[in-house]
């Protein structure tokens, strides 16, 4: 006994050695943890509904990680009752399957945007960007009223998509190749032309009241306005897939 208490005394007293077992059991504890994973047929399995963003929504996802609107609202509602009385059923791991990355987190200075689609209208998140307090008195968001004065420019949507779709979104040649066109004709319903035929259930409109121009906060409001829209969370399959069948 003796001599394992001299042992485990040197261990703490040699900083080279401490260093070196640490790395040992935090690389054996990963391998377990992660190595399982690459022999599962479905790490996260897939929800009913879900689909990869569109060319306008992810225009709007990348102008939302850009402003880092990430450091102040996380979109993961935990299985708790107090998050799930605020925000609703809380988050699928198959929501966040195509984000790159994710925007789960611990961190929330302002509430978690998971559901906040459909919860306002476009008018309400048009004026909270430009005023946050006038909406929300108590708000301290910094406001973004240049968003409505700036054309979208959201560079080569087809490269993007592409890029993505190499990550495993699955994305069609025709959506790829339409991705440019179909980045405007969301947010221009009498433009639209085919754009259904590739997304059946985007929704398509003029987002910030501006039917001239295809803003930034066009881009933003679409992408906001689908968060937690795609997945119904109390059809079976997804309660089955979150794990309340049977409770």
């Amino acid at each position: 006994m003796s001599s394992i208490v001299e042992r485990h005394k040197t261990l703490e007293r040699n900083v080279t050695l401490l260093a070196i077992f640490a790395f040992v059991a935090v690389t054996i504890g990963g391998i377990v943890e992660i190595a399982p994973l690459f022999w599962i047929d479905n790490t996260v399995e897939k929800v009913e509904g879900m689909r990869p963003y569109t060319p306008l929504e992810q225009a709007g996802r990348d102008i939302y990680v850009r402003e880092g609107c990430y450091v102040c609202h996380s979109q993961m509602i935990r299985p708790f009752r107090d998050e799930t009385e605020r925000y609703g059923h809380y988050s699928l791991a198959a929501e966040s399957m195509y984000d790159h990355p994710f925007q789960w987190g611990s961190k929330r200075t302002g509430p978690d945007l998971a559901r906040v689609g459909g919860k306002y209208s476009d008018e309400w998140h048009v004026q909270h960007l430009k005023d946050p307090r006038s909406v929300v008195p108590e708000s301290i968001m910094p406001t973004y009223q240049f968003l409505a004065g700036r054309k979208l420019e959201a560079g080569n949507m087809t490269t993007e998509l592409q890029t993505l779709h190499t990550t495993g979104v699955p994305y069609t040649p025709e959506q790829m190749a339409k991705a440019n066109a179909d980045l405007l004709a969301q947010a221009d319903p009498d433009n639209a032309g085919d754009f259904a035929t590739r997304w059946p259930t985007a929704q398509v409109r003029d987002y910030d009241g501006d039917p001239k121009t295809v803003t930034e906060m066009d881009a933003l409001v679409a992408y906001l306005q689908m968060l937690g829209t795609l997945v119904n969370v109390n059809a079976p399959a997804a309660q089955e897939q979150s794990g309340e069948k049977g409770q």
